[in-house]
């Protein structure tokens, strides 16, 4: 099964898993969001690579659609196949808890990603704290205001935990590295709307004629603030500091018109979640600071594991990221 994309959803999810396998080899499911999207197609990518690094049988399971109820049956059939190890990146949290414990109660290794509040599981990573992400993206737009002017933040929604944390790290990095800049107003919760922050940007501009430049979290923010600030001749004067997809955004780069941002890298994700299940399958132990394959130096939180791998986006990286459909 290995190698082999799957991309499913009620009975055929059954059908498929019911197979069984004829190796002893360590078997690893990873159950994802959704197939058939760039993000998750990467992650795939990485997890078929390290399964054939390290000799095991490992594969991903997306289901058609992001209803939760879709992942329970996909890690209810993992259960039923006897897999050591179940992957999830969970579409909601709180409705897989009680088939992860069932998994868990039958001595299968459970891996989250991108769920620090799961309960049921062995370890959650992350490739890169909140933290991380909002002072590496603090740390590029100071570099490209000069710490000097004004400027925006936009996150998805005033009430999205994630943007709201990325941005709380880079403000209170600017505050304390960078006190001659400041916010020009209230952060915007307009970031996963092209159109919005576009009309948000134009506005601040014609406000602030002064405006340094727009902090966005959310990956619509970027581009439609970029948009902006390219039709009033202003790339490269108005920095645009943020969070995008590659494809979308690879023109918007090379014109200059965005700065630059951070994500974490999909395929690496991938490859992460065959490297830690087969370690602990093997019996491994992970520690605070323990310098981990593919993770490097990580931190131990509770039975969260942090890395810090944020994932560039620039003229340098763009394309290439493009290219992997992110």
């Amino acid at each position: 099964m290995k190698g082999i994309s799957k991309i499913l959803g009620g009975a055929a999810v059954a059908a498929l898993l019911s197979a069984g396998t004829a190796s002893a080899e360590t078997t690893i499911g990873v159950v994802v969001k959704i197939g058939g999207i760039p993000w998750f197609n990467a992650m795939e990518q990485g997890i078929q690579e390290q399964a054939e690094a390290l000799g095991v049988d490992a594969f991903m399971v997306g289901p058609t659609s992001d209803d939760p109820a879709l992942q329970v049956r996909a890690i209810e059939d993992l259960i039923a196949r006897g897999v050591d190890v179940i992957g999830v990146v969970p579409n909601d949290a709180t409705v897989l808890e009680p088939v992860l414990e069932r998994a868990r109660s039958e001595g299968i290794v459970v891996i989250t990603h991108e769920s620090p509040d799961t309960v049921n599981n062995d370890f959650n990573f992350e490739m890169v704290s909140s933290d991380d992400l909002g002072i590496a993206h603090a740390e590029l737009f100071a570099e490209a205001t000069g710490c000097e002017g004004g400027y925006a933040v936009y996150v998805g929604g005033l009430t999205v935990p994630a943007h709201n944390a990325w941005a709380d790290a880079a403000v209170s990095w600017l505050n304390e590295n960078c006190p001659g800049m400041s916010q020009v107003a209230d952060r915007f919760g307009v970031a996963e709307s092209v159109d919005d922050s576009r009309n948000t940007t134009l506005d601040l501009m014609r406000a602030n004629p002064d405006l340094a430049g727009v902090l966005a979290f959310g990956s619509q923010g970027p581009i439609g603030a970029a948009r902006a600030v390219e039709e009033r001749g202003l790339a490269g004067e108005v920095a645009v500091v943020g969070l995008f997809s590659a494809g979308q955004g690879r023109k918007l780069v090379h014109d200059g018109a965005i700065t630059g941002g951070f994500v974490w890298s999909p395929l690496e994700a991938g490859k992460v979640f065959v490297e830690l299940g087969n370690m602990l399958v093997d019996g491994g132990q992970i520690a605070d600071g323990n310098d981990l394959p593919l993770l490097g130096e990580i931190a131990l939180d509770g039975n969260n594991i942090f890395a810090n791998k944020p994932l560039a986006l620039n003229t340098e990286t763009i394309d290439g990221l493009a290219d992997l459909g992110l």
